[in-house]
């Protein structure tokens, strides 16, 4: 009686799942772990073996084993910027359907914060690391190349060929937002910059620069601003620009949040926006399309490079084939709404 019941309890394990499928261990492992090689056919009766005897893989002992953890890192600015919620939601899909967790970490924009949590991956307490850091440098590469887990970055156009990077030409997003401003017939265009030494900030001020040479406009430097990128940043700045800025026909943001609140700042003062003055951001997030009036945004598709960005970390993680770095880049769109439309008579 004793005898069957360790009979019936006793664990199933990879070699029973093998002898089953008349496969080899090692083709098990590889169907199970998703790598190396091996047919469709193995595929589907692998797995359809492992269901049938109530096969369950021991993470834990496999993670020892393969100094796996099960668990890639997402490295951003601000955790509570719509932006890297969405980005942080896609990464979190895919991390899912491979059968990972996802570390999330703020870095406040800190770039010794960002060199540390690159260092901290030789403790190995993540497979995989995605990180965007808003002052992209070299000592971020030089950390990149020596880590000892692989690291995808989300960037602009700054990249490197040794580094996997998703990457997005901010400054296109803003020409394509001045285009559209200017086809209106505003001419007098203020810029609400973020923070000048960030990769958007350069970005997106060459951009500003570039469609007012490409329109015979004068390059103004007292049509420029800066402040956080934040909804407050916005908010505050946009009362100087008022102040200081006779004629203003439109204010181009850096980002939604702070053309959020710009727009709060105008209509607080009883301008009307587009009526008086029109207003345009750049990142789409979900707030401005709800907002009123619901804003004109450029959409730098957050969402899709988390995306791009968790399958280029995977493919990495479960491949046995040593490839390039790859560059992958998106292609910014301009969503018109009703923040800039011209009703000017």
């Amino acid at each position: 009686m004793k005898d069957k019941q360790k009979k019936k309890t006793r664990e199933v394990t990879i070699m029973d799942v093998a002898e089953k499928s008349g496969v080899s261990i090692a083709t098990v492992s590889r169907v199970l772990n998703r790598t190396g090689r091996y047919s469709g056919e193995t595929l589907r009766k692998v797995e359809a073996v492992a269901r049938e005897i109530g096969y369950t893989p021991n993470h834990i002992a496999k993670s020892l084993k393969l100094k796996r953890t099960k668990q890639i890192a997402l490295a951003v600015a601000d955790i509570g910027n719509p932006v890297y919620v969405a980005m942080a939601k896609a990464v979190q899909r895919v991390a899912k359907n491979y059968g990972y967790r996802l570390v999330l970490l703020s870095t406040e924009a800190l770039a010794a914060e960002e060199f540390g949590i690159i260092k901290s991956l030789s403790k190995q307490y993540v497979d995989g690391l995605i990180i965007s850091p808003l002052l992209y440098c070299e000592k971020h590469k030089e950390l990149i190349k020596q880590a000892i887990r692989p690291v995808v970055v989300i960037t602009g156009t700054g990249s490197d060929p040794e580094i996997d990077s998703v990457l997005v030409d901010s400054s296109e997003g803003v020409r394509l937002a001045m285009e559209h401003l200017l086809a209106q017939g505003y001419s007098k265009i203020a810029f609400l910059n973020g923070p000048s030494e960030t990769v958007p900030g350069v970005s997106r001020l060459n951009g500003y620069y570039a469609s007012l040479i490409e329109h015979g406009l004068p390059r103004d430097p007292n049509l420029v601003f800066s402040s956080d990128f934040t909804l407050a940043g916005g908010y505050l700045k946009a009362q100087k620009i008022i102040e200081e800025i006779q004629g203003l026909d439109a204010i181009m943001c850096a980002n939604d949040l702070m053309a959020l609140g710009v727009i709060r700042y105008l209509l607080a003062r009883g301008l009307k926006v587009p009526h008086d003055i029109a207003v345009v951001g750049m990142d789409d997030i979900e707030h401005g399309a709800n907002y009123f009036p619901a804003l004109t945004t450029v959409s730098l598709l957050a969402a899709e490079r988390g995306r791009m960005a968790a399958e280029l970390l995977f493919e990495r993680l479960t491949s046995d084939i040593t490839r390039k770095p790859q560059q992958l880049q998106v292609v910014p769109r301009l969503v018109v709404r009703e923040s800039s439309v011209c009703v000017r008579t």
